[in-house]
């Protein structure tokens, strides 16, 4: 019966638990190497924690934009299969606002992390570290938020002040729980 594997189940993860210490171990599993950790530990907080080492360039970018993601959003980041990227300045208090990298996000290194851990959409994680700052500074650039001759780092990208960085209020002391203030 499907519930004795419930409890069967809910009982070898309580019995693993530190408040069962003295409960019979059953030995499954192992402890994660630190490489492992250091795998899935990827995430990049709003204010730049986790960056990894690398740049990239809009010129770059451009060229890996082209490639991988122009064909879901579309020539310059405008729109086509997915959501655009640019534009939609000003659309925030309109009935239908215009979501987009330079209109909505607050955060520029909160870019990184989505096109790092997400983009392309058939290939997540498929992109370095030097594509993932290029294609970066290339969306940014479409939104005229940074030169068009910029290269973005770990120290550079935090330092971007995004034109909706005041848009959104934190009633949550942990500072990647953004709430917006546009509904």
């Amino acid at each position: 019966m499907w519930f004795d594997r419930v409890a069967l189940g809910l009982a070898t993860v309580l019995a693993a638990s530190p408040a069962c210490a003295d409960s019979p171990r059953y030995h499954l599993g192992r402890s994660p190497t630190q490489a492992e950790i250091d795998a899935w530990n990827i995430d990049v907080r709003a204010d730049g924690q986790g960056l990894p080492p690398g740049h990239g360039s809009v010129a770059e970018g451009r060229s890996i934009f082209a490639e991988t993601c122009a064909a879901c959003h579309g020539d310059k980041g405008r729109g086509g299969l997915a959501d655009p990227l640019a534009g939609g300045f000003g659309t925030l208090s309109q009935p239908n606002p215009v979501r987009t990298v330079g209109s909505y996000w607050p955060y520029a290194p909160t870019l990184f992390d989505f096109i790092r851990r997400a983009m392309p959409f058939n290939a997540p994680e498929s992109l370095d570290d030097n594509q993932v700052y290029a294609v970066s500074a290339y969306v940014l650039s479409l939104n005229g938020i940074v030169s068009d001759d910029a290269v973005l780092d770990g120290t550079s990208l935090p330092k971007i002040a995004m034109p909706n960085r005041n848009g959104f209020i934190t009633q949550d002391p942990r500072p990647d729980i953004p709430v917006p203030l546009h509904k």
